[in-house]
């Protein structure tokens, strides 16, 4: 007579076989949050200040067409990083930098006017279209803070996670994308507010933003306080600290930046991007992020059944 335990044993190893078997791997899309991403993001972001404000304001395109190129470019590059099986760094900042340019000139829309204190030196105008919605900035940020809330509510009724580590979902990809085009786009007005009418300037702006940024590190050894909240804290506080480091390079001494251009600037940005996705690129071929398991009888993922480490 066989013994029940071992009966048991084994058919609970034929079970895990067979899932095992069946079950679907998916490749992780997103990168893990580390030093080097926060580099990375700050980069982008400051990047794309500068850029946005070189094709609106240095080559007078104007706002309203600004605007509509660089978000058909964030749909393409959106489009790619959709597409794509798995996570590729090229992709991914590629995105976040278009997030970013665009992000700039939809806040400038919204927030100004065609008034001249808005133009750079010696423009008189700017490109085709209305220039600006003239909503301030106070107003603009209210309207895209109410956004951000909407996304992330329907985020949360859809029941996935707020890990950008275990995204791995369309749907799960399409709200992330859909909060950082509009928190990239909150956190340029908020940079610029705090550049142009709190009375800090671009250096004391950017000091501000960067001491929130430290709290929120010390933050992370609380318990209570969910590491999760403290990502999308900071992913959006990264963006004004982008705005107002941009401003300080590109604006003139007299408005308290260093005057060295969009031009030059948003060359040497895209050049330290470039280097910093290279390595990580590199980085990522020797050691290939993990992937995640959709168990076979829902297809949806599980992320009690997967692990990155």
């Amino acid at each position: 007579m066989e013994d029940p335990e071992v009966l048991t044993d084994l058919d609970v190893a034929a079970r895990q076989q067979r899932a095992a078997t069946t079950a679907k791997s998916v490749m992780k899309k997103l990168p893990e949050v580390t030093l080097a991403f926060w580099i990375m993001k700050i980069a982008a972001t400051t990047l794309g200040e500068t850029a946005g404000d070189l094709f609106a304001q240095t080559l007078k395109l104007g706002y309203f067409l600004t605007t509509v190129a660089l978000f058909l470019l964030f749909v393409v590059t959106l489009v790619v990083q959709l597409r794509s099986r798995r996570y590729n760094p090229f992709f991914y900042w590629t995105v976040i930098l278009s997030t970013s340019m665009a992000g700039t000139t939809m806040s400038d829309f919204m927030n100004r006017d065609a008034s001249a204190k808005y133009l750079s030196s010696g423009a008189t105008s700017l490109g085709w279209g209305p220039q600006g919605l003239g909503l301030g900035y106070p107003t603009g940020a209210a309207i895209l803070i109410s956004v951000l809330v909407v996304i992330f509510a329907v985020w949360k009724l859809t029941g996935m996670t707020f890990v950008i580590r275990d995204i791995v979902s369309f749907r799960g990809e399409a709200l992330f994308w859909s909060a950082i085009l509009v928190s990239n786009t909150l956190g340029t007005s908020m940079g610029d507010f705090l550049s142009d009418s709190s009375g800090l300037g671009y250096a004391g702006g950017a000091a501000l933003v960067t001491g929130v940024l430290v709290v929120l590190v010390v933050l992370r050894k609380v318990p209570a306080v969910p590491n999760v909240l403290l990502f999308w804290i900071a992913f959006v506080l990264t963006r004004p600290l982008g705005a107002t480091a941009g401003d300080f390079l590109t604006k003139p001494v007299a408005k308290g930046g260093l005057d060295l251009g969009t031009a030059g600037s948003s060359a040497v940005l895209l050049a330290v991007l470039l280097g910093l996705t290279a390595y990580a690129h590199v980085q990522e071929r020797r050691d290939p992020a993990p992937s995640a398991v959709l168990p076979p009888e829902t297809g949806e993922y599980d992320g009690a059944t997967q692990r990155a480490d």
